[in-house]
């Protein structure tokens, strides 16, 4: 029944969006408020991106899903396209008198203001692709974005969600055509991959198309969805899956394979290129404005550089005294962290035995924090986290785990992935922090107490500032530590501290490579030097700094801010500061730019003291 009125009430939502969009352009008088405005806003932005609306979980699958059968167009149309509706939207916006809003509305004017005004930043790099900075990538590439999320995030739950899967399905050879076609209109402008991005592409699309069409999990995971669901008849789930066997036949992987052909083709442009982005047109100012779209600030890359190098050497000390502790004694702290990663006491058997032993531990952790957020938390999301094995086609080119939040509409819970290509890749001692980081209390807390907030439009709702989303997992790495969740657990403690240094080291690697010219071998090392982690490890995180820039940037500066805060509130409180309500504060308004949430504590707190 919950689920039902949850359905009914997105619905409705539904509803009330189209219809105000028709009045607003009738009246064009503000006959609504901001947040009916900014749903209107969402709602068409989701529209024109049918993925993002499905990942939402908006209405699929009722009589009111126009959407699940299509995929987001791809090219230098739909990326000016994007532009406009920014720039049209922000000029809605601003028609609005902030001064005359309420505390809520200001917040979701600022948010809206912040958010459109950077999308609309981006205008003036016309290299730039509808995908972003390039549409092909080992990780971040939409080709893998795309697999992932049919097999992952497209529910099937009813026939006419199935029917609208094989749809998607048939229009997938399309969409990868059109992000090869962008990738070729880069090339022709000076923008190449680099080598190793190149050609880790190439090695990700052959393990996509490896199996026969019938055994891709593009088809056996749909297959698996479609038994599971209701009201679709033997017959028809042949059917159906004839149809998808057809158009991975025809379609999917005939494109992939002039993907291929294509990035070869491309290889004798890419020798010699560099790792960062300095070396495009205004390539400089592009890492600015990517690194203030990620960190929410107005940090130089050189403020980042230096902030990196001082957490580092901070976090260092930290891991050297626990190493101490435990007779770890020889070789460098990276060194030492390296053995500890490589000794059989903390590493599972890499067999199918072991990968299910490495997500029974995962369960088991997850149930052991979540019992103890009563304690520090005045709102736990309701429902419970599922763990699954990222999948198997995905792995090579994902990260060591990731956090897919539920679908509004409970179609879909939230659901911590882990990467279990590997088992020596995940020593037991480093199982907590990524827990806590992906799960709870980290974005499993922070994602789905924002989409269970009532009275705030969908915008505010969804994680858009990864400084914000980031920084708050983080800080809830740390967190445990602090209420105990490591007593007598050094080794898992040590493991958190490794954890940390990782991200301070992303500053100092992110802002070498796209600021201070850094190659990608320089920027390997440093990481392998400073964390002591596996060089695979240290190369796939690289390549990944260089297919995203800035983004590796979000979680350091974001948890910075949040425990400055944290102890401003501490300092001027005293002993009237509860961390209940601080942690209130930090998630109970939503995702919002760094900024904002410092005004907000710094509000909380003049409250709390007035009221003394």
């Amino acid at each position: 029944m919950k689920k039902f009125l949850k359905v009914l009430g997105w619905t409705a939502l539904v509803l009330a969006l189209v219809g105000a969009y028709a009045g607003y352009r009738i009246i064009r008088g503000h006959p609504f408020t901001i947040n009916e405005l900014a749903n209107r806003q969402a709602f068409f932005f989701l529209v024109r991106n049918p993925e993002l609306f499905t990942q939402v979980g908006i209405a699929d699958g009722t009589i009111f899903d126009r959407h699940s059968g299509r995929l987001a167009a791809v090219g230098v149309e739909k990326r000016d396209s994007d532009y406009d509706f920014a720039d049209r939207s922000l000029a809605e916006v601003k028609e609005f008198d902030r001064s005359r809003l309420g505390v809520q509305d200001q917040i979701t004017y600022d948010i809206l203001v912040d958010f459109y005004g950077s999308q609309a930043g981006f205008r003036k790099f016309p290299w730039l692709s509808s995908e972003g900075l390039y549409p092909i990538a080992p990780m971040w590439g939409t080709q893998v974005q795309l697999a992932s999320f049919m097999e992952t995030q497209h529910v099937v739950k009813n026939e006419k969600t199935a029917r609208n899967y094989v749809s998607r399905l048939e229009a997938m050879g399309g969409k990868l055509d059109a992000l090869t076609a962008e990738m070729q209109r880069q090339s022709s402008m000076g923008v190449v991959l680099p080598p190793s991005l190149l050609e880790k592409s190439i090695v990700v699309i052959d393990d996509t198309i490896r199996p026969q069409p019938a055994e891709s999990p593009l088809v056996t995971t749909f297959v698996e969805r479609m038994q599971k669901a209701k009201g679709i008849d033997a017959k028809l789930q042949a059917d159906l899956r004839d149809r998808a066997v057809a158009a991975v036949t025809n379609g999917v992987y005939p494109a992939y394979q002039r993907m291929r052909e294509a990035l070869v083709a491309e290889r004798p442009k890419s020798a010699g290129v560099a790792a960062g982005v300095g070396r495009l047109p205004d390539g400089a100012a592009y890492y600015q404005a990517m690194l203030r779209q990620f960190t929410t600030t107005d940090y130089t890359p050189e403020q980042v550089h230096q902030l990196g190098l001082a957490e580092v050497a901070r976090i260092e000390g930290e891991l050297a005294a626990l190493l101490r502790s435990q007779g770890l004694t020889e070789g460098t702290v990276a060194q030492r962290m390296k053995a500890l990663g490589e000794d059989p006491r903390f590493l599972l058997p890499n067999t199918d035995e072991g990968r299910a032993q490495l997500l029974a531990k995962y369960r088991a952790i997850l149930e052991d924090i979540a019992a103890r957020m009563p304690e520090y938390f005045r709102t736990i999301p309701p429902g419970k986290l599922a763990v699954e094995r990222v999948p198997v086609s995905a792995e090579k080119g994902s990260a060591g785990a990731y956090y897919n939040p539920a679908a509004m509409d409970g179609s879909r819970p939230g659901t911590f992935f882990a990467n279990l290509r590997d088992t020596a890749e995940t020593p037991t001692w480093g199982m907590k922090t990524l827990a806590v980081h992906e799960g709870i209390p980290g974005h499993h807390f922070q994602i789905a107490t924002a989409m269970g907030l009532k009275g705030l439009p969908l915008i505010r709702q969804q994680t858009i500032y990864s400084a914000y989303a980031e920084g708050w997992a983080l800080y809830a790495e740390r967190l445990a530590a602090e209420i105990g969740f490591y007593k007598d657990d050094p080794f898992g403690d040590l493991g958190r501290l490794q954890a940390e240094l990782f991200r301070a080291a992303r500053l100092v690697v992110d802002t070498g490579l796209h600021a201070k010219g850094w190659t990608r071998e320089q920027a390997i090392a440093y990481m392998v030097d400073t964390t002591g982690t596996a060089e695979s490890d240290a190369t796939s995180e690289v390549e990944r700094y260089m297919g995203l820039p800035g983004q590796a940037c979000a979680y350091k500066v974001g948890q910075l801010k949040i425990l400055e805060l944290r102890e401003k509130a501490r300092a001027e409180l005293g002993p009237k500061f509860n961390l209940r309500d601080f942690h209130a504060v930090v998630l109970e308004n939503g995702a919002v730019p760094l900024g904002v949430l410092e005004r907000l504590v710094d509000e909380w707190i003049a409250k709390v003291k007035s009221q003394a």
